[in-house]
């Protein structure tokens, strides 16, 4: 398989900053999306060292063992990579008041030979785009998805509802973080979209369903899902990572 990846984040039209971050590695087949959440600037800083350090920790790690490593193998060091991002984001937040409180969500994947590995915390999410047909792979860590869960809202009623950026799980909130890790078979032709809330809180599945089925170039279809996200209203930073798989 061949992987083609374009990333990009932007502030969106009602922030002064951007507590999102990106980091993409294509050539060992990685990619991390954070989105931070503090005080004045915290959030950028919790992401940002989510980011660094999981695909510093991540990064070398694959580089080193390389893709005829198991499943289970890379599973086990991508939650050894966050829970160090974790320990790294809780003691800064300790060691400096103004860092009081931060946190940040996390989405990651890793692709290598036939198949992903996604793993997350908190509302970040990762979709695919497979034969026309967008599927959510990730399973928002949040209060709404909890009531829908529940059968308190219905699938419909929490596209409406208030507080939709309450996440039930961060890293850097406690000493310890439990990242959700799942694998998926790739086929050549596949299209996965790593994204922040900004982007899913202003277009709906079949608005960027329409933007993939449309767009063949990766950086084009990132431009214009985070074009769409700004005429929606751009009310949070928006970040996009999509990568692209080929028959090698």
């Amino acid at each position: 398989m061949v992987y083609e990846f374009f990333g990009l984040t932007d502030t969106g039209r009602l922030r002064s900053n951007n507590e999102d971050a990106i980091a993409c590695e294509p050539e060992i087949g990685l990619a991390v999306l954070a989105d931070g959440m503090g005080g004045y600037q915290a959030g950028e800083v919790a992401s940002a060292m989510a980011t660094g350090t999981v695909s510093s920790a991540l990064g070398s790690w694959l580089l080193t063992h390389g893709p005829k490593t198991s499943s289970r193998e890379i599973g086990l060091a991508m939650r050894l990579s966050v829970d160090r991002a974790n320990l790294v984001i809780h003691q800064a937040a300790i060691d400096n008041s103004e860092f009081t409180g931060m946190g940040t969500t996390l989405v990651v994947a890793v692709f290598s030979g036939g198949r992903a590995l996604v793993g997350h915390v908190g509302d970040s999410r990762c979709y695919r785009w497979r034969d026309g047909r967008l599927e959510q792979l990730t399973r928002d860590h949040s209060l709404l998805q909890e009531q829908v869960d529940a059968g308190v809202l219905s699938p419909q009623q929490a596209e409406l509802a208030p507080h939709r950026n309450l996440v039930t799980r961060a890293l850097g909130v406690e000493t310890e973080v439990v990242l959700d890790v799942g694998e998926h078979a790739v086929l050549p032709g596949d299209l996965y979209l790593l994204c922040s809330d900004g982007l899913t809180g202003m277009l709906k599945d079949d608005q960027i369903q329409h933007i993939l089925m449309t767009e063949r170039d990766l950086d084009r279809a990132v431009d214009r899902l985070i074009t769409g996200a700004n005429e929606e209203g751009g009310v949070d930073n928006i970040s996009v990572v999509l990568a692209r798989v080929e028959a090698g």
